[in-house]
């Protein structure tokens, strides 16, 4: 069984490889030629968590799990399996496979639901996943500006420095007018508001990555109200996870509420669309095999 390294991850899969990867995984599972589980927890008294999920891509399964811990931080295992004698052929350091899948997973559906056009990408929030979310709507729109905000100024500088971008003032001032917008925070509480979306003649696309807990969410109900489409990785796994809409709350029976894996085109006119991302075990399990099979 082979070990592969966060190094060995970053060399052989590129965000545009992984962009590519994300939209194949969407259409098998569109079309029933993959499967996922969704993310069960084992919580601790001293708030330690084990996390786990899985699902079958092609010829392989796996499951993720990773334990965290919100003093001491998380740590992050892939295993990958084949899918026709259950033989374990990989056990991967996962933390960039989570990274990089999350981001790619965003990329697709900005692809799919932000207009052809949409060039001005608004960033709250500064961490590593805010990254990988720049990286992927980079891979698919030709980005003119991108404005990013977070709470601390220092990291906010330097990020926005990195990234060729422009710090904003306030997280205002960083989302009215964008066309694409992405949440990457640990918020608990909104951090824009609703009266900040103002579709233009093109619409506003959003990214709600932040949060899989129930109990948080990065978006204001209202906006969840008035959104044209709600779009989500799994219907399954958002009346579970998808804080953000189980707060608003939403209907699920509402049809704007749709699996991203259905969707091929963004509404018509000027719709103000959401990509609700929790995050898939199958996504893992199709970066990891296209990994897999660089390294075996």
């Amino acid at each position: 069984m082979l070990h592969v390294t966060e190094e060995q991850v970053r060399e052989h899969l590129s965000m545009e490889e992984c962009v590519r990867i994300m939209r194949q995984t969407f259409l098998a599972l569109r079309n029933g030629k993959a499967s996922n589980q969704p993310r069960r927890r084992i919580v601790l008294d001293n708030g330690s968590t084990l996390h786990s999920l899985g699902g079958v891509f092609g010829k392989y399964f796996g499951t993720k799990f990773y334990s965290t811990n919100p003093k001491y931080g998380s740590h992050f295992f892939f295993f990958l399996f084949d899918g026709e004698t259950a033989r374990p052929l990989a056990q991967f350091e996962a933390n960039y496979l989570g990274q990089i899948r999350t981001g790619a997973a965003s990329g697709y559906a900005t692809d799919v639901l932000a207009a052809p056009e949409a060039s001005t990408l608004a960033v709250i929030g500064s961490g590593f996943q805010a990254q990988s979310q720049i990286d992927a709507i980079r891979c698919v729109r030709d980005l003119k500006e991108i404005r990013v905000w977070s709470r601390s100024q220092e990291k906010r500088d330097a990020f926005a420095a990195a990234n060729q971008a422009r710090a904003a003032a306030s997280a205002e001032e960083a989302v009215r007018g964008a066309d694409i917008v992405v949440t990457a925070t640990y918020a608990k509480d909104p951090v824009i508001e609703d009266a900040w979306i103002v579709a233009g003649e093109s619409g506003v696309h959003i990214n709600a990555m932040g949060s899989n807990r129930e109990q948080r969410r990065e978006l204001p109900s209202r906006l969840v109200h008035r959104a044209d489409l709600l779009a989500v990785d799994s219907i399954e796994v958002a009346k579970i996870e998808a804080g953000d809409f189980i707060l608003a709350p939403v209907d699920w029976n509402d049809r704007r509420i749709v699996d991203l894996a259905k969707i091929e085109h963004r509404p018509a006119g000027a719709p103000v669309t959401i990509f609700k991302s929790c995050g898939l075990g199958v996504e893992d399990v199709a970066a990891a095999a296209y990994v897999y099979e660089r390294l075996a």
